[in-house]
């Protein structure tokens, strides 16, 4: 039995796959953090974060579905294009885009988290079976029951984030979209696009970049409090 893994068990980087070497990963990753293979079914860590969002209550719920229950606001586990609606004007959103998120979102996933196979035409989202809607071509940070995948999160940033380390540009975040596309994934392609594209108007900063930790609270869901905090407060101006 080999007892010691040997250099070319632990490379990164292939010669012939020069993909391996502009997308690379970060190799020191078990060293700041615990358990960074680990997928958290609560909470969103990362080496500057290992316990997650402190602030954010995390009430037993996936961190899929953390990501989700802002827009369920009076707690019944279902969110219908009404609450997509307000909960999207809440974090800055205007009158067309949170339209258009409500209708796409709604349309798009609503039968893949029913409790039954009959089809609604409320289009509620029900937020025990939001893991049913995962898409693909996605960052893969979520896995397939929910949970946070600390490792897949790293390397959003490892593989992508060239101008800087701690921040995506928006075409570094068109990079990434590219690169994750799974063949003939038509739907996968367009959700992923999407959301990050929706995700940049409302969260980058003034020099144009999102920052990790915006991104970080934009999966377990605290991001949305956040926004929708800042946004009331302009509006008190």
């Amino acid at each position: 039995m080999e007892d010691k893994p040997s250099e070319a068990s632990l490379q990164t980087v292939a010669a012939r796959a020069p993909v391996t070497a502009q997308r690379r990963l970060n190799i020191h990753l078990q060293e700041q953090m615990p358990v960074p293979y680990l997928a958290r079914a609560l909470e969103a860590v990362d080496p500057e974060h290992i316990n997650g969002s402190t602030d954010y209550a995390n009430n037993d719920m996936s961190v899929l579905q953390q990501h989700c229950a802002f827009f369920d606001k009076d707690k019944d586990g279902i969110i219908y294009p009404c609450d997509t609606f307000k909960g999207f004007r809440g974090i800055g959103f205007n009158v067309v885009l949170s339209l258009l998120a409500a209708v796409v979102i709604h349309v798009a996933f609503t039968y893949y988290t029913l409790p039954g196979w009959i089809p609604s035409l409320k289009l509620p989202i029900y937020i025990d079976n939001i893991h049913n809607a995962k898409h693909g071509s996605d960052s893969e940070t979520y896995d397939t029951e929910g949970r946070f995948a600390p490792d897949k999160y790293d390397a959003i940033f490892s593989k992508y984030s060239k101008t800087n380390p701690n921040k995506l540009t928006f075409m570094e975040i068109q990079c990434m979209l590219k690169a994750n596309r799974n063949s003939n994934d038509f739907l996968g392609w367009a959700a992923a696009e999407f959301e990050w594209v929706f995700l940049y108007l409302v969260a980058k900063n003034k020099e144009g970049f999102v920052e990790k930790e915006t991104i970080r609270r934009m999966f377990d869901g605290s991001l949305w409090e956040i926004l929708e905090k800042q946004n009331s407060s302009r509006k008190r101006r």
